[in-house]
C-alpha cells in the first residue's frame, strides 16, 4: 500500500470519526442540561435516580459501557441488533458525556450568587426569563473552559469506537499497521487527532474571547 493510498483510506476513517464526534456533541450537550435539572429536581426519587445514573456513567469505563450497549440486548434479552454499530456507539457516548456535562453545568449553576435571582425577581423577571436572560449567559462563560476540556477529551475518546470494530481512523490504523507491519499508520492517526484537537481548541478559544465582555 502506497503512502497516498494509506492517507486516503485513513482520511475516510477520520470522516467517520468526525461524524461520531459531532453527533455525540449534538446529543450530549443538550441532554446534559436536562440531566442537570433532573439532578437538582425537588422530586427526591428523580434527583436520586439521576445521581445514580451520573455515578454509574462516571464510575465505569466508557469502553465497558459501549460493550454493554452493543452486546447487552442480545445477552440479556436475546435481541440481536445485527451490524448496528453506530447506534450503539452513539447511545454509549451520548449517555456517558451527558453525565459529565451535567456535572459541569451544575457546578456553574451552583456558583451563581443567590442575589442575582432575587434581583431578577424584584425587577419582574419570571423564572424562565431569569434563567435564559441572566443566569445562562453567565453560566456558559464560567463553564466554557471545563466544557472545552471535555470536548477535547471526546475527540480522543472516539478511538474507543474501535472496540466495536467501527471503521474510524484508529481502527483503520490498527488494521493497516498489522497488514503492512508498519508504525506509520499510528503516526498518521496521531497527526489526525492532533489537528482535530487543535481546531477544536482554536474554536473554543475564540468563543471564550467573544464572551469576555468584562474583565
Amino acid at each position: 500500500m502506497t503512502f497516498s493510498t494509506m492517507l486516503l483510506t485513513m482520511g475516510e476513517g477520520m470522516l467517520l470519526t468526525i461524524l461520531l464526534f459531532a453527533l455525540t456533541l449534538i446529543g450530549s450537550m443538550p441532554l446534559g442540561m436536562v440531566v442537570m435539572f433532573m439532578e437538582k429536581s425537588r422530586i427526591k426519587p428523580i434527583a436520586w435516580l439521576t445521581k445514580v445514573y451520573i455515578a454509574i456513567m462516571r464510575g465505569t469505563p466508557l469502553m465497558l459501557q459501549l460493550l454493554v450497549w452493543r452486546f447487552g440486548p442480545y445477552y440479556l434479552f436475546g435481541i440481536s441488533i445485527g451490524s448496528a454499530k453506530l447506534p450503539a456507539l452513539l447511545i454509549g457516548f451520548i449517555l456517558n458525556y451527558a453525565a459529565y456535562f451535567a456535572e459541569i453545568y451544575r457546578s456553574g449553576m451552583d456558583s451563581m450568587p443567590v442575589g442575582q435571582y432575587e434581583a431578577a425577581g424584584i425587577l419582574g423577571y419570571t423564572k424562565i426569563q431569569t434563567f435564559f436572560k441572566i443566569i445562562l449567559p453567565q453560566v456558559i462563560k464560567r463553564v466554557l473552559p471545563s466544557v472545552t476540556n471535555e470536548v477535547i477529551t471526546l475527540v480522543k475518546d472516539t478511538s474507543l469506537a474501535s472496540v466495536l470494530a467501527y471503521a474510524e481512523v484508529f481502527s483503520i490504523a490498527k488494521q493497516i499497521s498489522a497488514s503492512q507491519t508498519s508504525f506509520i499508520p499510528f503516526v498518521i492517526a496521531g497527526v489526525f487527532y492532533f489537528v482535530a484537537n487543535f481546531i477544536v481548541a482554536f474554536i473554543m478559544e475564540r468563543i471564550e474571547k467573544s464572551m469576555q465582555y468584562y474583565k
